[in-house]
């Protein structure tokens, strides 16, 4: 293998890791290079929206479609969904908002992780992309968090109440003019920091995992230990795709508790 042969590999393979993770305008098929959008246009028109809309799109027709309504013993897909459902609510809403409020407000979460989880599971299906490696992906998603923060705590306690939250009791005056500006600013901190956890996490597995199945097409038979390395990536990248979710959804209904409940 002549080194100018390494080179052309390592340039093709880096140009197709760059051009998956790369939230552009082109979605490759197999060896079909589709140009849909300028990547100067705004996210939603660019591969992550796309992404994100095919999922969406498979959601409803899971929900509206596959799952029977009228099965009073749920079985297949109908109880796989009915379980992811059970699991939200009991296991995430309730329990970090109380049950009253947990049974409320579990359409938001269930709504974030089953999107979040379809997302992730789609990344690693060869012809699709991973919507949630894009950080205006994930800031979207980690945005609908923070205007159930705001939005349900001032329906509940009105602006007034809402920014008496911040102002913790028996903080002597002069302190306060600190602190309460850091508790405002922890608002967009725990949005950002949702946002960049779940972008951060899917970014880095997909780059190593495309690194591993690319080592074999440069070196040829003389990477094949990569492929069983390769392999084992692509396992912890599927339970990677199920705890991102989980964690993403479970923070998201703890910052929304700690609004509706400050008292705890």
């Amino acid at each position: 293998m002549s080194l100018t042969s390494i080179e052309e590999k390592t340039q093709a393979v880096t140009d197709y890791i760059t051009q998956h993770v790369m939230d552009g305008g082109a979605w490759s098929l197999g060896t079909m290079h589709l140009e849909f959008a300028s990547a100067n246009l705004p996210a939603a028109f660019r591969l992550s929206g796309l992404m994100s809309l095919i999922g969406a799109v498979f959601l409803c027709w899971m929900y509206c479609k596959v799952y029977n309504h009228r099965s009073r013993v749920p079985r297949g897909w109908t109880n796989v969904m009915e379980s992811i459902v059970v699991f939200v609510r009991d296991e995430i809403s309730i329990p970090y908002l109380g049950k009253e409020d947990g049974r409320k407000y579990a359409w938001l979460f269930l709504t974030q992780f089953t999107l979040i989880l379809t997302l992730n599971l789609m990344g690693l299906i060869p012809i699709f992309a991973t919507a949630t490696s894009s950080l205006s992906v994930t800031l979207a998603l980690a945005f609908t968090t923070f205007l159930a923060m705001v939005g349900w705590a001032v329906q509940r306690y009105g602006w007034m109440g809402f920014f008496k939250n911040f102002i913790p009791h028996g903080v002597p005056t002069p302190v306060l003019f600190m602190l309460v500006p850091i508790e405002i600013a922890g608002l967009f901190i725990k949005t950002l920091v949702l946002a960049i956890r779940l972008f951060a996490n899917m970014l880095a597995g997909h780059i190593v995992l495309f690194a591993m199945i690319g080592m074999t097409v440069i070196y040829g038979v003389y990477a094949l230990p990569a492929i069983g390395l390769g392999l084992f990536v692509f396992f912890l990248e599927l339970l990677v795709a199920f705890l991102q979710t989980y964690i993403f959804v479970m923070l998201s209904a703890i910052f929304i508790g700690q609004m509706l409940h400050p008292e705890h």
